[in-house]
Parts: C-alpha cells; sequence; structure tokens
C-alpha cells in the first residue's frame, strides 16, 4: 500500500518508523523546523528526522492549505493518507484526496478528549482508562467516524511523559490493523456521539498554577500530567525550582495550611494539601543541577512553614 504520512513530534514520528517498514510512504509533509533550546537553534520536527533518514521525501508547508500542497499530494496519487499530530487543520480536498480516506490516530477514547491535550487532561481527571482511536478525518476537529480503538491502562504513578510512551508503543499496530482492515473492507466506520463529546485543551500557564486546597489525590493528578512537560515549578524560599518526584502519603493535614512545608528530612519534604501531605523527593533549582531535600535545604534553609508560591510568569 503507497501512503501519505502527516505528522509533527516525537509521537507521530515513531509511528512513521514503524510504518514505513510495512508500506510504501511516498511522501512526509511536516511542520516548519522552528527554533529550539536556550541558543533557539533552527531545529527539524522530529518527523522529519525519521523521513530523511530512511530517504523519505519530505514538505513542510507553513500552511497546507495551499493550491501548490494540494497539487504535489495528488501527485502521489497514495491510497490513504495517516495523519498523527500533524498540528493544522485539513481541507476537504485532501480529506477525499485518497481512496481509503485520511486516517487519523488520536490519543483518547473518542469522543472523549477531543482536542490538543487528550493525555495530560485524562490524568489530571483521574482517569484509570484511555487509550487510542483511529478516525476517518472530516473537517472538524477529531470529530470523525471511528475505525478501531485500543485501551490503555492508566496506572496511579503514570506521569502525562510515561502515558504518552505507553500510547506512543500501541499506534503503529492500531494503525496497521486499520489500514490494512479498510483496505479489505472489513472495516464498518462509526459515528460518534457528539452528546458524550468533551475536549482536552492545551496545556496553558493557567494549568500551572496549583490550588493546594484540594484533596492531596486531586493535586497528584494534576502535578503529574504536567510532567515532564511543562513541567512543576515554584518559588520556594525566593529560588525558582522545579519538582519531578512526587509520592501519595497518608500525613493527615487537617489543621495545615495548604501550600505550606509540613515535613522536613534528609530524604524528602512534605506539602500540605485538603487532607493528606504530598512528598516530594528532588528539587531543581534553575541554574543548578537536580539536588536531594538534603542538599537543597542545607544551601537554602529549607523549613517547615515556607511555602510553595506560584511563578508570576515562566
Amino acid at each position: 500500500m503507497e501512503i501519505i504520512f502527516m505528522g509533527t513530534p516525537d509521537f507521530a514520528a515513531y509511528q512513521l518508523a514503524a510504518l514505513k517498514d510495512i508500506y510504501e510512504v511516498k511522501l512526509v509533509v511536516t511542520q516548519p523546523d522552528r527554533p529550539s533550546g536556550r541558543g533557539y537553534k533552527m531545529t527539524p520536527p522530529p518527523v522529519k528526522v525519521v523521513a530523511e533518514k530512511a530517504g523519505i521525501p519530505v514538505i513542510q508547508p507553513e500552511k497546507i492549505n495551499t493550491h501548490e500542497v494540494i497539487s504535489k499530494l495528488q501527485d502521489v496519487n497514495a491510497e490513504a493518507i495517516v495523519v498523527v499530530a500533524f498540528g493544522q487543520l485539513i481541507p476537504k480536498s485532501i480529506l477525499e484526496m485518497a481512496p481509503l480516506g485520511c486516517i487519523n490516530l488520536h490519543g483518547s477514547l473518542l469522543p472523549k478528549y477531543r482536542g490538543a491535550a487528550p493525555i495530560q487532561r485524562a490524568i489530571m481527571n483521574g482517569e484509570k482508562v484511555t487509550g487510542l482511536t483511529t478516525m476517518l478525518m472530516d473537517q472538524g476537529w477529531d470529530t470523525g467516524d471511528m475505525l478501531l480503538t485500543c485501551e490503555v491502562a492508566i496506572d496511579l504513578l503514570d506521569t502525562a511523559g510515561s502515558l504518552h510512551d505507553k500510547l506512543m508503543e500501541k499506534g503503529a499496530p492500531l494503525l496497521k490493523k486499520t489500514l490494512d482492515g479498510l483496505e479489505a473492507g472489513v472495516i464498518l466506520p462509526k459515528k460518534q456521539n457528539h452528546d458524550e463529546a468533551t475536549y482536552a485543551p492545551k496545556i496553558t500557564t493557567k494549568d500551572r498554577v496549583i490550588d493546594w486546597r484540594q484533596s492531596a489525590l486531586f493535586v497528584y493528578n494534576h502535578l503529574r500530567a504536567l510532567l515532564p512537560w511543562p513541567g512543576i515549578k515554584f518559588i520556594l524560599n525566593e529560588k525558582r525550582v522545579s519538582l519531578s518526584n512526587i509520592e501519595l502519603t497518608d500525613v493527615k493535614t487537617d489543621a495545615a495550611n495548604p501550600g505550606t512545608v509540613v515535613e522536613v528530612t534528609n530524604d524528602y519534604f512534605a506539602v500540605a494539601c485538603l487532607d493528606y501531605a504530598l512528598k516530594f523527593t528532588a528539587i531543581k533549582p534553575d541554574g543548578s543541577r537536580l539536588l536531594s531535600v538534603r542538599d537543597f535545604s542545607n544551601g537554602y534553609n529549607l523549613s517547615v512553614g515556607d511555602k510553595l508560591q506560584p511563578l508570576e510568569k515562566d
């Protein structure tokens, strides 16, 4: 089968790396190179890196809805177009171009968690199960007819990063099953129940303001949904710090001030929520390496009663 692949980040690159060994990928479409890192060096998207290494032609349109891009895609004459986290709304002329359609892999069990951040929002909401859905794309955002699904458990220790990797590994097998099933005519597309739809808007700076007055489980879910990106950052003792290692505890904090440090040891410090404390075992001050709680406490005098303050800006 000859296909066009459209995608941009690591999640999409992983699928391309697998599919290129199964199907004939005639063309890859991805976003333009962007400045990245401290030096703002122009950096290619992960999908481009995989495609070029495999010798697959790549185009990087700033806008996909142009006559030039549409003509290039038509010239390929692919049987299917596979879209994974591409990042642009695809016009009707492209959606209807391939005989088998434009097939999208989405990181949730649709119609739940349509949108840009299904992985993070599922963890924030305390979901125990999520998954992947393949669908025939239409002109809406994640509203097309569903093809196949794959469930994935969300462990209590999962962060957005670990769940991302779980889903990523399940993607290519589901896409292969979908493409082969469509080619054989054995998959019947199923309409989404739009009344059951929920949305997963992208993560913003507002999501990094933590309400410590909520239950420890609520705060824990919220924090682990921010790892590894955009990260958990606070002001602690007038120092910007990043936290990564979080644990639930059975330390009750009924009378404690939410967001306040209630215990400090050589191995961890605990912060009060509404009902229980959360434990943090490592701290990274800006401009420094990751420190143990003992080392941070020695350098910055961490004490019971200190408060984690939100960043005014990042």
